[in-house]
């Protein structure tokens, strides 16, 4: 397994083609604004190295017996399920963002499923090219990106149909050696934090739409690749020489748009070619992998409470009725975010290749309730924290020998607590809520691992409704299929 500095120093081992406002980065690692978040997938390799953390942490490769970090592992058990849950919630609870590795974890589990079931119904090797790479991840320990989301153009028009063809990924060309795809991935989490990308469908295909049926996996800075960086509320806040007003100082996410522009992938690295009758079947595995993850916005939940709280000390209004009623809901809508992450693990089963799976229709529920839940955390901090989270001076006005003495002055709350610090926890709360955090935790609780339709969608699918007219009626007394 790699330790934190080596993680980093393989990053400057890439060569990646890497855009933002405008211009080329040439030296993504260092980039202020990228910075933050390299730190945060650098603490999934650092707790794995801690005694304390092992079991949580780390896995036991089912190929080669060997501990490796649970982000490389293919879940093998129930137990396996929900210490992944736990795993994102302590990771969550530790940097106060997106850690960025979930993607890639719960893109090799639903394609080892995946390849496995295309296998038995066409005769295909997309398994054993799967395994062989998957190896090649453990043994190196490294960091994937699950890009599924295409742009999608027309929401009203299958990928055939497009005006434009490119705006679903596709196959351009077939080779003796490999293929040639054209397109792009959006929303991208930590994608230049990551050495390897794992693309994949992103809606169910029909036959017209085969060309757009294709999943494989490629070195992040293999020729054709472009990333263009997203832009993030108060991102250039990490430009500025203080740390007070970035809130949350050490760690960050950030997103890409990757653009595939005629890019070359190996036979060896194909796991999927135009079996577009599979497609659907690996879009719903990775969801319900990927819904169950957002066990990491309770670990977020769980700094925004303790912000929460330490605003009210410092506010003086920590005793008030309705502050601590404020912060019993908090934690009871956080709590109820674990549960719905714990329950569908614990309620997951043995696939015919041997990995386990969430329970899809709970994890769905989960996911249904942190689109919701989240945003009421929020409310409830900046209820608590005031109006002065969003008025404060700046850094270097709290430090000007001019206007320093008046921010402190007159920014006091609890006299025992210094001006600056209460400036703090007021920027932390901002940042969870408004700043760039707040992509993490807020918009990605709303859209990430899919909107909320697509879980009401899978839901309605999955609510067994025969079986519960079943009970209710024979309580009833209606003998049969009586109307």
């Amino acid at each position: 397994m790699k330790t934190p500095q080596e993680y980093i120093d393989s990053l400057r081992k890439l060569e990646l083609v890497v855009y933002m406002f405008g211009k080329r980065v040439e030296n993504v690692v260092d980039d202020p604004i990228i910075r933050p978040s390299m730190n945060a997938v650098a603490l999934t390799y650092a707790l794995a190295m801690k005694p304390e953390y092992e079991e949580i942490m780390t896995a036991t490769s089912h190929i080669t017996g060997k501990k490796i970090n649970r982000f490389t592992h293919i879940h093998r058990s129930v137990d396996d399920l929900v210490r992944k849950s736990k795993m994102g919630r302590l990771l969550g609870s530790l940097t106060g963002c997106c850690f960025q590795r979930c993607v890639g974890m719960d893109a090799l589990n639903a394609l080892s499923m995946t390849t496995f079931d295309i296998d038995a119904k066409h005769g295909t090797e997309y398994n054993r090219r799967f395994l062989a790479y998957l190896e090649y991840v453990q043994e190196n320990d490294l960091v994937c990106d699950g890009a599924m989301t295409d742009p999608k153009g027309d929401r009203a028009l299958a990928p055939h149909r497009q005006k434009d063809p490119d705006l679903f990924l596709r196959v351009v060309e077939e080779r003796k050696d490999g293929i040639v795809v054209r397109g792009a991935k959006a929303h991208q989490t930590g994608a230049v934090n990551s050495h390897e990308v794992i693309v994949m469908p992103t809606i169910a295909m029909k036959a017209e739409d085969r060309d757009y049926a294709v999943a494989f996996a490629l070195p992040s800075d293999a020729k054709g690749i472009s990333y263009i960086m997203g832009r993030q509320s108060c991102d250039t806040r990490k430009l500025e020489a203080g740390a007070i007003d970035r809130g949350n100082f050490a760690f960050g996410g950030h997103e890409a748009l990757i653009v595939f522009d005629d890019v070359f992938v190996p036979w060896e690295r194909v796991f999927m070619f135009k079996e577009h009758d599979f497609s659907g079947q690996l879009v719903e595995q990775f969801a319900s992998y990927h819904r169950q993850s957002y066990a990491c916005k309770v670990g977020v939940g769980d700094v925004l409470i303790g912000a929460a709280q330490t605003a009210a000390e410092y506010n003086g209004a920590d005793s008030a009725s309705h502050v601590r009623d404020k912060i019993i809901e908090m934690n009871h809508l956080n709590e109820t975010l674990y549960c719905g992450c714990i329950a569908c693990a614990a309620e997951g089963h043995r696939e015919p290749s041997g990995t386990y799976y969430v329970d899809s229709l709970l994890a769905n529920v989960h996911k249904q309730n942190v689109t919701r839940f989240p945003y009421e955390i929020a409310r409830l901090a900046q209820d608590i924290a005031g109006g002065l989270m969003v008025t404060c001076p700046s850094e270097d006005d709290l430090k000007s020998p001019e206007t320093g003495k008046w921010v402190k002055k007159y920014l006091q709350g609890r006299s025992s607590v210094s001006t600056e610090n209460r400036i703090r926890i007021l920027r932390l709360i901002e940042n969870l809520t408004l700043g760039s955090a707040a992509v993490g935790y807020l918009t990605e609780s709303m859209h990430g691992a899919g909107s909320p339709q697509a879980q009401r969608v899978m839901i309605a699918r999955l609510a067994n409704m025969k079986e519960k007219q079943k009970v209710a009626k024979k309580l009833a007394g209606i003998a049969g299929d009586g109307a």
